[in-house]
């Protein structure tokens, strides 16, 4: 089996046309890297089980194991690499900051680079967001953002209530795991965060109120409403509500247009915060350079990890500056000050405007749902095929099966045969959704046509081979 992969620096990622070459089914027993994790690391670890490959070495959207084997990378550190791997300019601009001799961390005391990054994350807002806007620099990852965006809500608003979403996801942390919908990551949880309550999330494909559509998400919101204004409802009124415009985790679920609007409506009536999670939708993955401005709204508080940092661990809040009630030194962190990520993030804002990667991955988010669609046709276990930009899912059903809701039966078994066969075929991709049977594609917003019709190929060849089994 040959593999050919140009490697160059000069490689232009925008019109990377490389794909894998694959000739036989790649062989994916743990060789002696893999052997070596398994035995000396926590049981915790998790991609490892579903995605057994040793990384070697990685360029753009591709990935090299240890056996040599060449992968099309869809799902780019959950999210976290929006130019993909070893970007030439992020390499150059990380080895700059080194030779300039910037320190790696700085706590929040000011450097350039802090003032450029600020700058240039400034620029990468909408406008009329960003003239009022204040950056707040969390822990390195996202979870930490959610939890100052919470203390500062209920610190603002001086009450205690929070609301999240059937579905949602923001996090693993004390407060943020109080947050997220997934019962598997509480199930063995003490002493959560309390006076969290759930509201359903517009999922047309699964309806709360078994509608679906324009429908189930105006129900939805009648839902929210009602809740919020009923004085027996028994939620008091909360600090704030956290969305994610688009759920990640849960499946790809975009949430529509004119609920998003609604729900601006109703927490601005209410005196509600509207908290809006965008760690792994924002920054240009949605088609726009954020998710909600699809709707032509804004947050009160938004919240930004994963690429903003340009594949280096960072996390920042931004709010409007009335917000901004803090008392010097009332939430802090160590690692706050990370002068890499800084240099790395405000490059990578650069140059996702510079080449209109925003509108490259709603081109090829439309694509790649074009393409996935067609496969649908073939294939009755696609029950749905759905996302916007380059945050995509294929939910996988059992034809012809039904829940006791009525909803169709998920297929975990099904997505976890699909993944590996894709494995197999030289395409990294990850599952999620209720039961885990949704495939999700979060490719760097660099692939290129060529590479998505290779994904597109390579899905349905795994469909074929998976449904055989």
């Amino acid at each position: 089996m040959q593999n050919v992969l140009n490697l160059a620096p000069e490689t232009s990622l925008l019109n990377d046309q490389e794909i894998p070459l694959v000739t036989n089914l790649y062989d994916l027993t743990p060789d002696n890297i893999l052997l070596s994790q398994e035995h000396y690391e926590s049981e915790v670890r998790s991609y490892p089980r579903r995605l057994p490959i040793a990384i070697r070495t990685t360029r753009g959207v591709i990935v090299e194991d240890t056996k040599g084997q060449i992968f099309l990378d869809c799902l780019a550190g959950a999210g976290a690499l929006p130019l993909g791997y070893n970007h030439s300019e992020i390499n150059q601009v990380l080895i700059k900051q080194l030779n300039d001799g910037v320190p790696y961390q700085t706590l929040d005391i000011t450097t350039p680079s802090k003032d450029a990054f600020i700058k240039a994350v400034m620029n990468f807002l909408p406008d009329n967001f960003a003239k009022n806007a204040r950056i707040q620099f969390c822990g390195p990852s996202g979870a930490d953002a959610v939890e100052a965006a919470i203390k500062l809500a209920k610190l603002y608003t001086k009450r205690n209530t929070m609301v999240a979403f059937h579905g949602a996801y923001h996090g693993m942390t004390n407060g943020a795991l109080s947050l997220t919908g997934n019962l598997g990551a509480k199930s063995r949880r003490t002493g959560l965060m309390p006076d969290v309550h759930f509201f359903p999330f517009p999922y047309s494909y699964r309806c709360t109120f078994g509608l679906g559509g324009i429908e189930g998400a105006k129900q939805s919101i009648r839902y929210i409403e009602s809740v919020l204004c009923d004085d027996e409802s028994g939620i008091t009124k909360p600090a704030a509500i956290i969305v994610e415009p688009i759920q990640g985790e849960s499946g790809a679920i975009p949430a529509p247009l004119e609920w998003l609007q609604e729900l601006r409506r109703i927490t601005t009536e209410q005196g509600i915060l509207l908290i809006f999670d965008e760690i792994q939708c924002g920054v240009g993955r949605s088609g726009d350079h954020f998710a909600f401005e699809y709707a032509g709204i804004e947050p009160d508080i938004l919240i930004l990890s994963k690429a903003i940092g340009g594949g280096m661990p960072m996390s920042i809040i931004l709010y409007n500056k009335e917000l901004d009630c803090w008392n010097p030194g009332e939430h802090t962190g160590t690692f706050r000050g990370n002068q890499l990520a800084m240099a790395s993030g405000a490059k990578t804002l650069e140059i996702i405007q510079r080449d209109n990667l925003a509108d490259n991955a709603k081109q090829r988010g439309e694509q790649l749902r074009a393409g996935l669609t067609n496969i649908q046709q073939q294939f009755p276990q696609i029950g749905e095929v759905r996302g916007r930009g380059l945050m995509n899912g294929v939910e996988i059903i059992k034809p012809g099966q039904f829940n006791a809701l009525g909803h169709p039966e998920a297929d975990p078994e099904l997505a976890t045969n699909i993944q590996r066969a894709a494995l197999e075929l030289g395409l990294i991709i990850e599952k999620g959704g209720r039961r885990g049977a949704v495939l999700r594609f979060l490719p760097p917003l660099i692939i290129s046509e060529t590479q998505i019709n290779f994904v597109i190929d390579t899905i349905e060849k795994a469909m074929t081979h998976a449904v055989k089994l």
